[in-house]
């Protein structure tokens, strides 16, 4: 069935739909892994994005129940090059069109990516548009102009407060679309966990009495959650804390510093990252369109990008505040960054 990606700046793509039949229309984006599109698929900080895989197969290994991130695929739509008929993996439990069907997530083939990817990359991230039909300009502008994705942490969070039994440190986690292999981290390290939607209180937080507060990853801009800013400012101080991406980023808001939306983002799983700490080069995996460009006062830089100089972490001077841009739990992926864990528990 013929499709087409209609993006913000004019420029059409053809291609064919697979997955979920439906218009849908979001934030244009790019990953560079050559594995791990179950992950992405999953990954709740992709809450509102079309992710073009530059990778030219995607599916060729199928996708099982163990491997997701969250309950369901969070993406807004999946754009490839080729997705495979007919995987082969001996832990495939579906193929790749039938779950995106089965979840109602609409997809395009027959993409040249790459093409795609190069035209992100010069011009910036944009709206787009995956369409059947024919759609004219005033059309097209309306609908890229209603799209707004501020809400998407409120749509990611957990709606509860639930615990995770362990014999070892309480941390309380704050919500923000959380991945799984975060929580299974601190699990795997003999932790107590109890997790907060997004927007609880900070004495419903400190009640708990909790050796570490702890913030998620998450979808969208910082800036907008101006009200979770506010929290964390009455939790400084009182609480060791560190975080993860968009915890990083609302921390170092709450602290005083300053964010900024990146031209492309960081998106796979191949960033060299600089532990300024101990002069190491970390392979990460990353998934980010907002950096912290500004330090707040009072804190230093932990580790740096190597592609593009941007802050990954920042410590404080001398309250237990640490955090980092990249993500230390991503699997598959690099695993050189998994102590990071093991340093959020000593903080």
């Amino acid at each position: 069935m013929k499709a087409k990606l209609i993006l913000e700046n004019g420029m059409v793509f053809d291609g064919r739909a697979f997955g979920y039949i439906q218009e849908i229309v979001g934030e244009v984006v790019f990953n560079t892994g050559m594995t791990g599109y179950q992950e992405v698929l999953t990954d709740p900080s992709y809450y509102g994005q079309i992710v073009t895989m530059t990778y030219p197969l995607i599916g060729n290994y199928g996708l099982n129940l163990e491997d997701i991130e969250s309950e369901a695929p969070k993406v807004k739509g999946f754009i490839v090059g080729e997705a495979c008929d007919y995987p082969n993996n001996f832990r495939c439990e579906m193929k790749l069109k039938d779950y995106l069907k089965n979840n109602k997530i609409m997809a395009i083939q027959q993409v040249d990516t790459r093409a795609l990817t190069k035209i992100l990359r010069n011009s910036g991230t944009m709206k787009g548009i995956i369409t059947l039909e024919e759609i004219n300009e005033n059309d097209i502008k309306e609908k890229l102009e209603i799209f707004c994705n501020s809400d998407a942490v409120s749509n990611v969070t957990t709606k509860e407060i639930y615990t995770i039994a362990g014999d070892g440190k309480h941390i309380a986690i704050i919500d923000f679309g959380i991945k799984a292999n975060i929580i299974h981290s601190f699990k795997q390290r003999g932790c107590r966990l109890t997790v907060f939607p997004a927007d609880t209180r900070p004495d419903e937080i400190l009640k708990t009495n909790p050796d570490l507060i702890f913030l998620s990853n998450g979808p969208g801009d910082p800036e907008d959650l101006w009200m979770t800013i506010e929290n964390l400012k009455q939790l400084i101080g009182k609480k060791p804390i560190v975080g993860i991406c968009l915890g990083h980023q609302l921390l170092a808001l709450a602290l005083g510093g300053k964010t900024a939306k990146l031209k492309f983002g960081h998106r796979g799983c191949n960033h060299p990252v600089k532990n300024i700490e101990e002069n190491k080069i970390y392979i990460t995996s990353q998934n980010h369109g907002y950096f912290v460009s500004e330090l707040p006062i009072d804190t230093i830089p932990t580790h740096i990008s190597l592609n593009d100089g941007t802050i990954e972490g920042m410590r404080h001077k001398t309250l237990p505040i640490y955090s980092v841009q990249f993500h230390p739990e991503a699997c598959p992926g690099p695993r050189d960054a998994n102590n990071i864990f093991d340093k959020f528990l000593e903080v």
